[in-house]
């Protein structure tokens, strides 16, 4: 069996014709069908997916082979032989059995919402750690889908992904080299999340505050951090834009220097396998100094795009009971201020002003940019406390990142000492005992 083949993937999800259907049940979603079903048209256009039709069934109870209803399936088959349809996406998650048997009735492929999420991962990934995390969840998905059985076609599926998927034979002598795979990605994967640890260690003890742009996405954090740091990283008006963390130094009013962390985009009904693949990526989250949180303030649903990132933050232990003490302060900023009328702009103006921990701009205009960057330094500073420290004369360095990082109210040489009395935040000053200066 191929695992991993791009070529393969590329030939069989590149254009291909798909209608999406999605189960609706009753209290199980913040949003309506409609809502749903736009999503995932943008998460089958991530990938080059051509949608003919989209269409949202009402599932009072959910059926254990199939999901869906037998007439809602014949429903289904009917619309996919009308479109011409190569695929069907269900905006669900389905199990192995329900995949199979929605598959032998529509004589279609069939993916969940699960297995087109890990497709876009698939290609977008670009680091080396990104790839092996992609794959792994990959190959966890993969090893229950390994029965699915293709009578009508005349081909075995192979190769990377599940528009190609595994072919039937040898079934078992495959699940034991996906095994064997799954072990080789984690044990490389240790490798890479100790080496992320040494540098984060190190940033650490370094005398530079870390923000992370967090949200859902497509919510505009590549675009405000191209904006805050004039880098070029991929900003398009798609989903899943951006996977793979980076990270860029900038400058602060009263900071001289901070990092600023672009992270990926977060989705409603992330699959367990990503939140797991991609908790070394996430953990720039965690050690982060403070968190913006980037919202699409002009979008139908952005609260319940709110509460699906806080939920995953929450999975994190970065908000909610589940919150470490040392949990990053977190600043929302509304984005897509340039996509409101006059009247919707009052309106999230007057919400916004209600609030102390709200900004609301534009990163593609550039204006309210300036409020965040005020915003982003009064939090980091907030809480300063005067500290008397003895410093070696010759430790110049620390003087000068005690100036830097903080207000020097005195500073007196007394012998081979040099008595400081300065004022310094929490993490600031945590930092600088990091240093082993303190």
């Amino acid at each position: 069996m191929a695992v991993f083949n791009r070529d393969s993937a590329d030939e069989v999800t590149r254009g291909a014709r798909a209608i999406v259907v999605h189960a609706e049940t009753h209290g199980a979603d913040r949003r309506d069908s409609d809502a749903r079903l736009e999503e995932a048209r943008g998460l089958a256009l991530a990938i080059g997916i051509d949608v003919r039709a989209a269409q949202a069934f009402r599932v009072r109870d959910r059926k254990p082979a199939t999901l869906f209803g037998s007439g809602q399936v014949d429903q289904m088959a009917t619309l996919a032989r009308q479109e011409e349809a190569e695929l069907i996406i269900v905006d669900n998650s389905l199990s192995p059995v329900q995949q199979s048997n929605l598959e032998k009735a529509c004589e279609t492929k069939v993916i969940d919402r699960t297995g087109l999420i890990l497709e876009i991962f698939g290609e977008r990934a670009a680091t080396n750690e990104g790839r092996l995390q992609v794959e792994l969840a990959h190959l966890d998905y993969q090893a229950g889908r390994l029965v699915r059985s293709w009578t009508h076609l005349e081909r075995q599926r192979g190769g990377f992904g599940f528009l190609g998927g595994p072919g039937e034979t040898q079934i078992e002598a495959d699940r034991r080299m996906i095994r064997d795979r799954m072990a080789r990605i984690r044990r490389e994967l240790e490798q890479v999340t100790r080496t992320r640890g040494l540098h984060r260690a190190r940033r650490q003890r370094a005398p530079w505050p870390v923000i992370a742009l967090v949200g859902y996405t497509n919510a505009g954090k590549s675009t405000l951090f191209n904006r805050m740091t004039g880098a070029d990283v991929m900003a398009q008006d798609l989903l899943f834009a951006t996977l793979d963390p980076t990270m860029r130094q900038i400058a602060l009013p009263g900071l001289d220097k901070a990092i600023l962390s672009d992270t990926v985009g977060f989705v409603s009904d992330l699959p367990t396998q990503l939140i797991a693949a991609f908790r070394a990526t996430l953990e720039e989250v965690l050690s982060a100094d403070l968190i913006v949180h980037v919202r699409d303030i002009a979008h139908p649903d952005s609260d319940a795009q709110r509460d699906d990132v806080l939920d995953v933050l929450g999975e994190l232990g970065v908000v909610g009971e589940a919150a470490e003490e040392d949990a990053p302060a977190i600043i929302e900023a509304w984005n897509k201020l340039d996509l409101l009328d006059g009247e919707e702009r009052v309106l999230v103006r007057e919400q916004a002003a209600r609030r102390d921990d709200v900004v609301i701009l534009s990163a593609l205009t550039g204006e309210g940019v300036d409020r965040l960057q005020r915003a982003i330094s009064d939090s980091m500073t907030r809480g300063a406390k005067l500290y008397g420290l003895r410093l070696p004369v010759a430790d110049g360095a620390a003087l000068a990142w005690l100036h830097e990082h903080g207000e020097v109210l005195s500073s007196q040489v007394d012998g081979e000492e040099n008595r400081v009395e300065v004022r310094l935040s929490d993490a600031a000053f945590a930092r600088f005992a990091k240093r082993g200066d303190a």
